[in-house]
């Protein structure tokens, strides 16, 4: 896997983008790496707030920022001038680049002049390893947990970081893998999937969770969602070459519809279930779903217990809010489903 080398501290981009949705990155680097993220820089007031201080080009110099992090995304990864333009100050000025959309900064003439004259560099998180082989469907050593969705940006990557540091924190053995921009920026390595081509997905699944002791555990970062008319074709490699033999159904309280995709409705959980556990089952028939993620920001305190109170009566799981109330219900119900790997008290 391909291993990082990135140059913090941070300034965190966000464009335009007034969606949070659309700047996950920057909010994923804020959660889980806030040690390396000094500021914020926006093309405008109405922009998506980070929670960290805003600053211009030259405040961050002053601050001791290294690198500047594309932080937002757009349909596609298309990069309008007005981005560039502030891109190539930044490269100008000695800042490296760090980007994870699918256009390629190193692509990119006016980026590629501004760093040839400074010495900065553009480094694109979005390119996959080399010579990836296509998937055996071999069954590997060692426990998986794939993060599924009933949509994309509504919380696979927080519930597989936030289940690693749970159970590590009890003494289990298990290790997160990243499979998107944010999660490797996150983690230091991993692969993303989706920029693998087609063929080759489940391959490179394979190789982001290789074998392993009995007991240990990948949590994998899923991608896309089986539901989705876009996206879901990685969500199908990466589910048939992860082989997991448990997975995590992630869902936000109150979304009605696919995200940018207003004709499709947002399946049911229990349809993600059933849909996931068919197509695992190709390389793992004995896949289970072990608790639904919640994303419920918008709900208040009383409104979310009795909103998952209710959800898990329905489905008869663990339902929980990672960021809200912790994991710990989905843990204990991972180490009925598989005592074999839970910690030695």
């Amino acid at each position: 896997m391909q291993t990082l080398k990135l140059k913090p501290p941070y300034l965190i981009f966000i464009g335009d983008t007034e969606d949070k949705i659309f700047a996950k990155t920057g909010l994923g680097l804020v959660e889980w790496r806030p040690e390396l993220c000094l500021g914020q820089i926006a093309l405008s007031k109405n922009c998506v707030d980070l929670g960290i201080p805003s600053m211009s080009l030259e405040e961050a110099l002053d601050a001791g920022v290294r690198s500047v992090v594309i932080g937002n995304a757009s349909v596609g990864g298309v990069m309008p001038d007005k981005t560039l333009d502030v891109l190539e100050k930044a490269c100008l000025m000695g800042f490296d680049i760090i980007g994870g959309v699918h256009t390629k900064l190193n692509s990119i003439a006016r980026l590629q002049s501004a760093a040839k004259k400074s010495g900065a560099s553009l480094v694109d998180v979005r390119i996959p390893p080399t010579d990836i082989p296509v998937s055996t469907g071999i069954k590997r050593t060692g426990k998986r947990l794939l993060t599924v969705g009933t949509d994309c940006a509504l919380g696979k990557k927080y519930t597989a970081l936030g289940l690693e540091k749970d159970m590590q924190a009890l003494g289990w053995n298990v290790d997160f893998r990243a499979s998107g921009q944010t999660g490797i920026m996150i983690a230091g390595s991993g692969i993303p999937i989706d920029a693998v081509v087609s063929d080759f997905v489940s391959g490179a699944a394979e190789l982001l969770s290789p074998d392993n002791d009995t007991e240990h555990w990948d949590i994998i970062e899923g991608q896309g969602g089986i539901f989705h008319p876009g996206y879901g074709a990685v969500s199908f490699g990466l589910l048939i070459g992860s082989q997991p033999d448990a997975f995590i159904v992630c869902h936000e309280a109150g979304r009605k519809h696919i995200t940018g995709w207003p004709e499709f409705e947002v399946p049911s959980i229990e349809e993600v279930i059933e849909r996931t556990i068919t197509i695992g089952s190709l390389t793992n028939p004995s896949i289970r779903c072990v608790g639904v993620s919640v994303n419920t920001s918008e709900l208040s305190d009383s409104e979310k217990n009795i909103y998952l109170s209710a959800l898990s009566a329905q489905l008869g799981l663990p339902c929980v809010d990672p960021l809200r109330c912790g994991t710990t219900a989905i843990i204990d119900n991972i180490a009925i489903e598989f005592p074999e790997t839970k910690p030695a008290s």
